[in-house]
């Protein structure tokens, strides 16, 4: 069950990542056109008069206005349009680690999820049994248990009938491998933590390029000309950091159910190896 809701969620990301770029390409197409219009615009301003810039601004100001409200405050809105703003190939990068970082995160949870049994039941199922003799009834029990822990006290109990310091050795040897199971994948996470601001510092200092390359095309500073290349600078920054910040508080919560899985199973090892031990006094002299 695990591995078709596994196969899921990835084939979920992908499908939503596609549908995603493909629904931003055909949106930043237009909008690449109306910004080279504003650009072109904003230079032929320049060279006019003052009375004629301050009636083009003015006219600005009220076509503005009017997409405020024709938009309506929608939320959907005003990410699609800071996403084309920001250039749709650069945020489209941070829209892949943002998609690829919550589907490894949400594999992880559900993983870590279904691990989580309760610890302290199934040792007392097992220390019942053992002190019956029922040593393969044990066995089948954390066959039937699902999770890290059960599987470690199947792998101690496979070896009831050696000695201490070997079954020590198998348990602890077992152990390592069911903590890196736990562990597998969240280093990705941590790629795409580092990767997204990364991405967004990127977008920042080619969006500052641009900005002094308009300066040097207009041969003059200008609000106007400088703000394209500022823009795309800021949006990408701000959405690289708001993306390392979510899979953050995400990657947080991954390692905090791992560290309580781990100290289940370390607990669970304590606790059967005194079933071990008693049993092999009780059983063997």
């Amino acid at each position: 069950m695990y591995y078709r809701m596994k196969k899921l969620i990835a084939l979920v990301a992908i499908i939503g990542l596609m549908a995603f770029v493909q629904t931003v390409q055909a949106q930043a197409i237009p909008q690449q056109d109306s910004t080279e219009t504003v650009v072109t615009d904003s230079l032929s301003a320049l060279v006019s008069t003052v009375a004629d810039s301050s009636a083009v601004t003015m006219d600005d100001v009220g076509m503005s206005e009017d997409l405020d409200a024709d938009a309506g405050g929608s939320v959907h809105f005003r990410l699609k349009k800071f996403f084309i703003d920001g250039t749709p190939l650069f945020m489209s990068l941070v829209a892949m680690a943002l998609v690829l970082g919550l589907a490894f995160c949400i594999e992880r949870i559900t993983y870590l999820t279904l691990s989580e049994i309760n610890a302290k039941r199934l040792m007392k199922d097992i220390d019942a049994k053992v002190a019956e003799g029922d040593v393969e009834g044990a066995k089948q029990l954390c066959r039937e248990t699902r999770g890290p822990v059960a599987s470690i006290c199947y792998q101690g109990l496979m070896h009831i009938n050696e000695k201490m310091d070997d079954i020590e050795r198998s348990i602890y040897s077992y152990g390592s491998v069911q903590t890196a199971k736990l562990e597998k994948g969240t280093s990705w996470i941590k790629l795409f933590i580092a990767m997204a601001p990364s991405l967004g510092f990127l977008g920042t200092v080619i969006g500052m390029v641009m900005a002094f390359e308009q300066i040097q095309l207009a041969g003059d500073i200008g609000a106007t000309i400088v703000a394209s290349g500022m823009k795309v600078a800021l949006i990408t920054t701000i959405f690289g950091i708001v993306v390392a910040l979510i899979l953050q508080l995400f990657y947080s919560y991954i390692t905090s159910k791992i560290e309580h899985l781990t100290s289940q199973m370390e607990e669970s090892v304590v606790t059967l190896l005194d079933i071990i031990m008693k049993y092999k006094h009780e059983h063997h002299g």
